[in-house]
């Protein structure tokens, strides 16, 4: 059966493992180690038992395919693996009494799951536009003159050469500054920022789906006609109007992760 993988956080049960029986909480790399040799891992964590359970530790290791999560648990449940007793491997069924929201991965996750997929050299990227779309308010102005207020667009284009896809992403940051030392730091920052949003913005418009033969098909799968994609970059490149990515739409992890270069590829 096909696998279909999203840029975003894996939600639902099939994709994450529940480890138990773990002598230490010290075995994260071990655990990513044994893993991830049948997937891609998003992320692997140690808790500790509860107290109405025997002493130890256990571990979330969460897939983004459940059919990788299954050939996991088939070869390493009871296995002994890198501690002398044997771990008990099995699917995640905890159960939620409320919907999980499907967060946006950031744009370091997106290149990971990119890369991982596609191959190093199987996408590219490039900023069509970057701009200061700073506005003070003339009150703040008046009652803080040393607090200014900073604001960055970055529109990003997206290709996938050997699938027929491009697409286009659209980043907004919005640091506050207080003071002049400051600026410079957080204006570089803002224009950090926006560009890696518009990078995971623009992969949340595609979807992977993997097939048995291990062959990867890509997907456009936006839900509706995107303006930013029907326009011309000589049109995108005057744009002033946007549409403001609220904090809901990016991951609980925050973009953390400053890369080296606005232009980013798979390389």
């Amino acid at each position: 059966m096909a696998d279909v993988l999203e840029f975003r956080v894996p939600a639902g049960n099939s994709t994450t493992l529940l480890v138990l029986g773990l002598e230490t909480d010290e075995a994260e790399h071990a655990l990513y180690e044994a893993f991830s040799a049948f997937g891609l891992l998003y992320s692997v964590r140690i808790r500790k038992n509860a107290p109405v359970a025997r002493p130890g530790y256990h571990a979330l290791v969460k897939f983004y395919s459940a059919r990788d999560a299954r050939r996991a648990q088939d070869a390493l449940n009871q296995q002994c693996l890198f501690q002398k007793s044997p771990l008990k491997v099995c699917i995640c069924t905890r159960q939620r009494s409320f919907p999980q929201q499907a967060w946006a991965l950031n744009s370091y996750k997106c290149q990971e799951l990119a890369n991982h997929y596609l191959g190093f050299n199987g996408w590219s990227s490039h900023i069509i536009t970057l701009q200061n779309i700073s506005g003070f308010e003339e009150e703040e102005v008046r009652t803080s003159p040393r607090s200014q207020q900073l604001k960055y667009l970055c529109i990003q284009e997206l290709t996938i050469p050997q699938h027929g896809i491009c697409t286009r992403g659209v980043g907004v940051a919005e640091p506050h500054v207080d003071t002049s030392q400051e600026f410079l730091m957080a204006a570089y920052r803002a224009q950090k920022l926006a560009a890696q949003q518009a990078l995971s913005n623009a992969f949340q418009k595609i979807l992977f789906v993997a097939l048995e033969n291990g062959k990867i098909a890509v997907e456009y799968s936006s839900t509706q006609e995107d303006l930013v994609d029907c326009l011309t970059e000589e049109e995108l490149g005057g744009l002033i109007q946007v549409t403001d990515l609220t904090s809901s739409q990016m991951s609980p992890e925050g973009e953390e992760e400053i890369l080296s270069d606005f232009s980013m590829d798979g390389e």
